[in-house]
């Protein structure tokens, strides 16, 4: 099965079903990929049909975004370029990094060079940076996408209400609202299905989720008696309700004559509106990823897989849906699917 597409939240941008994540694009601060490695790795995603990669500023020390100027050349615009900012571009300057007005232009200004071109395709709010009003943010975005230097705009790593409050002044002043969220979302961290993924559904925002394979967890390569020194995880640091649930979806993987990692995608891709971001340090790799394309969970298979994460939504979400039928009665039918 070939890559599908989408539109990037209510915008009329395409974007490919599975996301390009440059975090491992360069040798700096530890593993990652040397230029021509990542000149496999990008091609093997473009041969796919994948067309949206997301990178930051601070990635690498900058060398991701320095590596993708390089290696996009002449095709940049067949792909769907997505940065962020946030993160301080020099520790000792007490205006290198936030969210507000002049790190933003810094820091555009940065990531523009870098990548040689003249537009960020989408401009990500890295994290919720609480000294800074959400309204100097926006307004300040929306400048950007006047001027031209960013197309659309999306925000990761906060918190649900700081994300609607920003939409909503969006909405009703004329600024460019986000588009897209950006959180972790796996087996392993289903944190997001508590507020984050039913916020961005009401708003229609589309969400790339970063470790889908929760940190290697769900990767399949821990189940190995034989690591790599260069592993990044500790096999001993996963928990034993973590190791309950990459054996499960082992035991999935088995049965579709899958591997761990791809049935793990699977799993991820099932929810709506939902682009997992797919982090390779080889194109081996990204080529096993991809692979998630041709999986199909049955219910049953997903009902396994979440069964053996013990994951609750907790307050208000259980309480909600416990006392519905007593606080609405007949009204309540057909309100939750």
């Amino acid at each position: 099965m070939g890559m599908r597409y989408t539109t990037f939240g209510h915008t009329g941008l395409r974007v490919s079903e599975l996301v390009l994540g440059a975090m491992t694009f360069g040798e700096q601060g530890g593993v990652g990929a040397p230029v021509e490695e990542c000149r496999r790795i990008l091609d093997a995603y473009a041969d796919a049909g994948g067309n949206m990669i997301d990178t930051a500023i601070n990635y690498r020390g900058g060398a991701s975004e320095e590596i993708l100027g390089e290696l996009l050349g002449e095709r940049r615009d067949r792909f769907v370029l997505a940065t962020k900012y946030t993160v301080t571009r020099d520790a000792t300057d007490p205006n290198g990094g936030g969210n507000h007005r002049r790190n933003l232009r810094r820091s555009l200004e940065t990531s523009l060079r870098r990548l040689r071109t003249d537009h960020i395709d989408v401009y990500w709010v890295h994290i919720w940076d609480r000294h800074t009003p959400v309204e100097e943010t926006m307004r300040a975005l929306d400048d950007a996408v006047s001027a031209g230097q960013v197309l659309y705009v999306g925000i990761s790593d906060a918190p649900a209400w700081v994300v609607s409050r920003a939409n909503t002044l969006a909405q009703w002043r004329g600024w460019t609202p986000f588009a897209g969220l950006q959180v972790p979302y796996s087996l392993v961290n289903r944190d997001a299905e508590r507020e984050l993924l039913p916020m961005a559904a009401s708003f229609g925002m589309s969400v790339t989720a970063w470790s889908p394979l929760g940190g290697g967890i769900l990767s399949g390569k821990y189940d190995r008696s034989e690591l790599s020194e260069k592993s990044r995880l500790d096999p001993s640091s996963i928990s034993e309700r973590d190791r309950g649930i990459a054996a499960a979806v082992r035991t999935v993987a088995d049965e579709l004559g899958a591997t761990s990692a791809q049935v793990a995608l699977a799993w991820t891709r099932r929810r709506a509106g939902v682009l997992p971001i797919l982090g390779a340090r080889n194109a081996e790799q990204l080529a096993d990823n991809l692979g998630c394309l041709d999986v199909r969970l049955t219910d049953e298979q997903a009902g396994k897989l979440e069964a053996a994460t013990g994951f609750v939504p907790g307050f208000p979400a259980d309480f909600i849906r416990q006392t519905e039928p007593w606080v609405l009665g007949a009204a309540a039918i057909g309100m939750y699917p």
